[in-house]
């Protein structure tokens, strides 16, 4: 006891010890992307592990001592690098008052204590975010707004905060003869009633999740503000105060056009008479489109031409004859008079040349490239797979149609499939910019497709070069099922039910991309691998002597037949194999060791686009759940009494999210195409067979075990199954009679709803008529809603 006195002094002479102020989790991850590190690089200067670091970065876990420390100086110094040098205020000179009539004092700039505050959000709920600049309170960089103004969330970074500097106000504004204007903006809060020494509120002491700020903003900006807006899309969304597209028709008059916009409201362009004038006066019409990525770039405005307009323009009708644009070729001469005017007025085309949809540029010297899209209805530009727009739309009606789907999606690249795969890029950038020493330079996205390379051989498609030398049987198989239960293996019970009732799940494919691990890196072989569920790939394994119940199809083949010895799985395959309890032991492996989910943004964008679409056509989100009976007679009557133009919509998005996903495997096109040559997809870096398989290898799991659990709640078992669509033998015409129980309840396993991954009523047949099928060996999920939906693309 005797040395108690001195330790305690050691402790005390130590000085007090307080916790290195960090930001919050969004502010470092914000600053260490912006800065150019990856999080690897950071973890190892940092001395930890990256799974560490990412703990640290996301709030999971706070690092400690010296540790802490040394990543507070990291984010301090990457905060003072990236901020630039602030500019002295010089305080305005008071306007001089004609008389001296009571002036009423101005109101202050909003002012918050360190803690909580309501932050400034976008009206999705995320939070406003622009350039770092002093917070009010402390003086270091934030990027986050509330009302408006630099702060940091929570105070993180104000534990040592000094009395915050406010600028002068300004004197209030007066009117004519002196009297005071008065002003809207809200009085401050007082200084005093928070001294600066006032300690921070901790991690616990936050509001509860039942305080959550509205998704709203705090504040509105007028719209004649001058002030430099925080948040980039806004920003942008200001730059483009007309919308994405317009239609564009010639004026009533005959001189000029008339461009209608998409919220209904028209500009008029009398002096434009030819497709450079119109180029010209499109780049300063307010026409575009605000990035959906941070690092990405703003979307090109598109004119969509009327017949009308294209003939008043100079540019040929569709056909076969001379002087007029052939189809087959997809573009027009370069001798055409129309691509002369544009060369001779300084534009560019790309590659496709001037067709159905074109893209025309300018570079000017040290500016940015100046772009505009056209889009020609005339050239069948709006009749290529996945477009259903409805015959006889005036110009105001079309570009409500696709305003609505660039509202939802984006504005139109093309084809559904093409903007798919547009929207996959844009929402996941390839590359950024990164700031050095030297000037600019191409920097990683993180969690992006930022390079292209080749795929394993079993991978490859049969025309690719890595292909070329393989055994014919070593192939990675992946297709969605088109599966018929043999007629002999049918039961007189079930032959004895008087209907059979499909049921279609709501876009299967881009409900497995949500969450779904997959491949950022190029493949990895590897012989005898240990099995991991979360490194995606292509695994060699064998399946086939596993005994499963042949009443159900074999979820390892697209034909649902059991196969005939060892192939390629994917992960997803190899991991359900192993959920069914059959042994997994890999002989062979093309693995990718950087992976995450990449396209888990652009699955919450299509199904946002999806359910709001269902929304506008009078199905509700819950509605399935809440009265099953009320969903079906919606669902069964939307295509008759539906709104045409809201349809449509929703046909485009259905085809944009799977003809995005087919475009992650494009083959080559057009006859002279030899096997073994390049061709223009590989050098994408979306381009990867791999991901398009995990994604249909996902589905089709899914979907395998819904048919497994209704088999053992209910006893039922399917008669076919083609793709997304599995056809059930009923005892009624109603979905409803298909997924009730021995109880009579509905089961839990297929539900009904709108949501993509839920079940809708596809259609019902007699029994007599799909048994005459399946002896024709005819998937009865093909015409069990009256038509083909191979041909309709279903």
């Amino acid at each position: 006891m005797t040395d108690t006195p001195d330790a305690v002094d050691a402790l005390l002479g130590a000085g007090p010890r307080r916790a290195v102020a960090l930001p919050e989790p969004a502010e470092r991850a914000w600053l260490r992307s912006e800065y150019g590190l990856t999080k690897a690089e950071t973890a190892k200067a940092l001395g930890v592990s990256p799974a560490t670091f990412t703990a640290w970065e996301s709030g999971q876990r706070d690092p400690q001592g010296d540790a802490r420390a040394a990543y507070a100086k990291l984010l301090e110094g990457m905060a003072a690098r990236l901020l630039p040098p602030a500019q002295p205020a010089t305080a305005p000179a008071p306007a001089p008052v004609p008389h001296p009539a009571p002036v009423q004092a101005p109101a202050a700039a909003p002012v918050f204590p360190p803690g909580p505050v309501e932050m400034d959000r976008t009206p999705s709920g995320d939070l406003v975010t622009g350039e770092p600049q002093p917070c009010l309170w402390c003086g270091r960089p934030s990027i986050f707004r509330a009302a408006g103004r630099p702060v940091h969330v929570g105070g993180g970074f104000c534990v040592q905060a000094p009395a915050p500097t406010l600028p002068t106000p300004a004197p209030a504004p007066t009117a004519a003869h002196g009297t005071a204007v008065p002003t809207a903006t809200p009085a401050a809060p007082t200084t005093a009633a928070v001294p600066p020494h006032r300690p921070v509120p901790t991690r616990s002491a936050r509001p509860a999740a039942t305080s959550r700020p509205s998704a709203r903003p705090v504040r509105k900006a007028p719209a004649r503000a001058v002030a430099p807006v925080a948040d980039a899309r806004a920003a942008a969304a200001a730059k483009f105060a007309n919308g994405p597209l317009a239609v564009v028709d010639p004026a009533p008059s005959g001189r000029g056009l008339v461009a209608y916009l998409v919220d209904g409201r028209v500009l008029d362009a009398p002096a434009v008479m030819t497709l450079p004038e119109l180029t010209e006066w499109t780049l300063t019409a307010g026409l575009g489109e605000p990035r959906l990525h941070k690092h990405g770039k703003d979307g090109d405005p598109l004119i969509v031409l009327t017949d009308a307009a294209a003939t008043m323009l100079g540019l040929p009708p569709m056909g076969t004859e001379p002087g007029q644009f052939e189809r087959r070729l997809g573009r027009l001469p370069e001798s055409h008079k129309a691509v002369k005017a544009l060369t001779k007025a300084g534009w560019q085309l790309t590659q496709r040349g001037f067709g159905p949809w074109a893209r025309v540029y300018r570079t000017p010297d040290g500016a940015k490239r100046s772009c505009v899209q056209y889009c020609i209805p005339a050239w069948a530009a709006l009749t290529s797979a996945g477009w259903n727009i409805p015959a006889g739309l005036d110009a105001p009606a079309l570009a409500a149609l696709l305003g609505g789907y660039a509202e939802r999606v984006m504005t139109p690249r093309g084809s559904t499939a093409v903007t798919g795969l547009s929207l996959m890029e844009a929402l996941r950038p390839p590359t950024r910019a990164v700031r050095t020493e030297t000037g600019w330079t191409s920097g990683l996205v993180e969690g992006s497709r930022s390079y292209a390379f080749d795929p394993a051989p079993p991978e490859a498609p049969a025309e690719h070069p890595v292909a070329q030398d393989r055994d014919p049987g070593d192939v990675l198989v992946t297709e969605a099922w088109d599966w018929i239960r043999p007629i002999e293996a049918i039961g007189e019970a079930e032959r004895a039910l008087p209907h059979v009732v499909g049921l279609d799940i709501n876009t299967a494919f881009l409900a497995a991309a949500g969450r779904l691990t997959m491949a950022l890196s190029e493949p990895v072989h590897e012989l005898n691998p240990v099995f991991d569920a979360k490194i995606p790939g292509s695994w060699k394994c064998d399946f086939s002597t596993a005994t499963l119940d042949p009443r159900l199809p074999n979820p390892f083949t697209p034909d649902g037949l059991p196969p005939d010895g060892p192939a390629w799985y994917t992960t997803a395959k190899v991991a359900y194999a192993r959920e069914l309890g059959l042994p997994v032991a890999p002989m062979e492996g093309w693995l990718r060791h950087e992976s995450g989910p990449w396209l888990d943004p652009w699955h919450k964008h299509l199904r946002a686009a999806y359910l709001t679409t269902m929304e506008k056509l009078g199905v509700p989100l819950d509605l399935g759940e809440r009265d099953p009976e009320a969903f079906l007679a919606v669902m069964a009557g939307l295509q008759e009494s539906g709104d045409p133009v809201e349809l449509a919509i929703l046909a485009a998005v259905k085809a944009t999210a799977k003809g995005g996903i087919g475009k992650l495997r494009e083959r080559p096109r057009g006859a002279s195409y030899r096997p073994g040559q390049r061709w223009p997809a590989l050098e994408r870096p979306t381009w990867d067979p791999l991901n398009r398989a995990l994604i249909i290898d996902t589905a089709t799991v899914n979907q395998h075990r819904k048919i497994r659990r209704h088999a053992q709640a209910t006893g039922r078992f399917p008669l076919a199954i083609l793709s997304d669509c599995t056809v059930y033998p009923a005892p009624g015409p109603s979905a409803l009679d298909l997924l009730r129980g021995p109880d009579g309840a509905l089961t839990s396993v297929w539900r009904l709803g709108i949501s993509p991954g839920m079940c809708k009523h596809e259609g019902t047949q007699t029994m007599d008529w799909a048994l005459e099928l399946i002896a024709e060996d005819t998937n009865p999920g093909r015409h069990i809603k009256g038509g083909d939906a191979v041909a309709e693309g279903e």
